[in-house]
């Protein structure tokens, strides 16, 4: 529970806090306004919106060696299984490829 805790703080620290310093020199005075947009939340969403290449990963690891083991059994066949192989990881690398577009946009646009 303490990690949770420290990680709510974290990203209350984080969170739009805006602020005004007034700077007197030589009797003018100069009002400056500061505001942190809370890039730790988009940070912390980016990180978790890649959660989806893992499954992408991963499933592009266990493909690939049943593709090695089809291929062990049966050689001949190497143009089609490789065919399939391919076809079946362009499609599992669009969860990848979504995820970090995502990323992307919340780092750059979420701000």
């Amino acid at each position: 529970m303490n990690q949770l805790q420290n990680l709510a703080e974290a990203l209350s620290a984080s969170s739009p806090v805006s602020g005004t310093v007034q700077t007197v020199v030589d009797g003018n005075t100069t009002t400056t306004t500061t505001t942190n947009t809370g890039l730790g939340v988009v940070a912390v969403g980016a990180g978790l919106a890649m959660i989806g290449a893992i499954g992408s990963g991963l499933g592009q690891g266990y493909a690939a060696g049943k593709t090695v083991e089809a291929v062990g059994r049966n050689p001949e066949m190497i143009s089609k299984i490789r065919a399939t192989f391919i076809i079946g990881a362009g499609i599992a690398e669009t969860a990848s490829i979504y995820s970090f577009i995502v990323a992307l946009l919340l780092i750059f646009v979420g701000k």
